[in-house]
């Protein structure tokens, strides 16, 4: 029993090495995926996304022009310096300005159901943000150190708010017994990964949950590229796509310092 014991622990130790060791480059791949489709779609849709803020903005060719450039050029940039692990922090803040800009340039502000998931968007690069930011390097130098409330951890917990966002507006009001048990189920475990409570694991559940949804409610590869519908189902699935890799960050990281997880540890 005991050799039994000892050997199902060293697995453990081990899955947890390969997890820790990973998992964060994974979660970096997925949480950029919405960036990397929309900064190609920029290539091959240059004209008509060009067109579109043209006659929406009336702003002249010029200017639609540049905003496309600036677009195709901000997204991929990020995403190569992202995956690259150089300028991360720069990286991060160029992303925050493309999802402010496209938030006004195409009236998401006005659409509460978008503007969420931009939110939630916004939440991955910040714990994206704070992974990156080393313990010896602060980019707030003038800022005084207070212990546990530094601004990583403040980052990781505005993280954690911003993601759970997204599963709001998967919430269905009708009196359907599935839906009601959905329901409670996800706002249960959105509360858990906002307060920081059994963080990893209601994360790791909210990871699951997401991606099986995502790929049955998103599967934009089952509808014509030609239809509008493909575009449509194709920015959902990987701007999802892009949220679940924020909460693979929750997991691999941990919920930071401001979480009750944490504060468990000092009672």
């Amino acid at each position: 029993f005991g050799y039994t014991s000892l050997i199902s622990g060293v697995d453990r130790l081990e899955f947890l090495r390969v997890t820790k060791q990973y998992l964060p480059h994974l979660a970096r791949l997925c949480l950029i995926s919405t960036f990397l489709e929309d900064g190609i779609r920029m290539w091959f849709q240059w004209n008509e996304q060009k067109d579109y803020i043209e006659a929406t903005w009336g702003c002249g060719y010029f200017l639609a022009t540049c905003f496309v450039l600036l677009n195709l050029t901000g997204q991929l940039g990020g995403c190569v310096l992202i995956l690259s692990r150089h300028f991360v922090q720069y990286a991060c803040f160029g992303l925050f300005g493309i999802i402010a800009l496209q938030t006004v340039a195409y009236s998401i502000l006005w659409d509460i159901k978008f503007l969420m998931r931009n939110l939630a968007l916004g939440g991955g690069l910040l714990l994206l943000l704070a992974e990156s930011r080393s313990e010896g390097k602060s980019m707030f130098a003038g800022v005084p150190s207070m212990g546990e409330s530094s601004p990583k951890q403040y980052m990781q917990l505005g993280g954690r708010v911003l993601l759970v966002l997204m599963f709001m507006t998967l919430l269905h009001f009708d009196p359907s017994f599935f839906s009601i048990l959905q329901n409670m189920v996800g706002t249960a475990l959105i509360i858990l990964v906002a307060i920081g409570f059994k963080t990893k694991l209601a994360a790791l559940t909210l990871v699951i949950w997401l991606l099986a949804i995502n790929i049955y409610f998103n599967a934009f590869w089952a509808v014509p590229a030609y239809k509008p519908m493909h575009d449509f189902l194709k920015y959902d699935f990987f701007q999802t796509t892009s949220v679940i890799g924020g909460l693979l960050l929750v997991v691999a990281l941990g919920p930071g310092g401001v979480s009750m997880d944490e504060k468990k540890k000092e009672w």
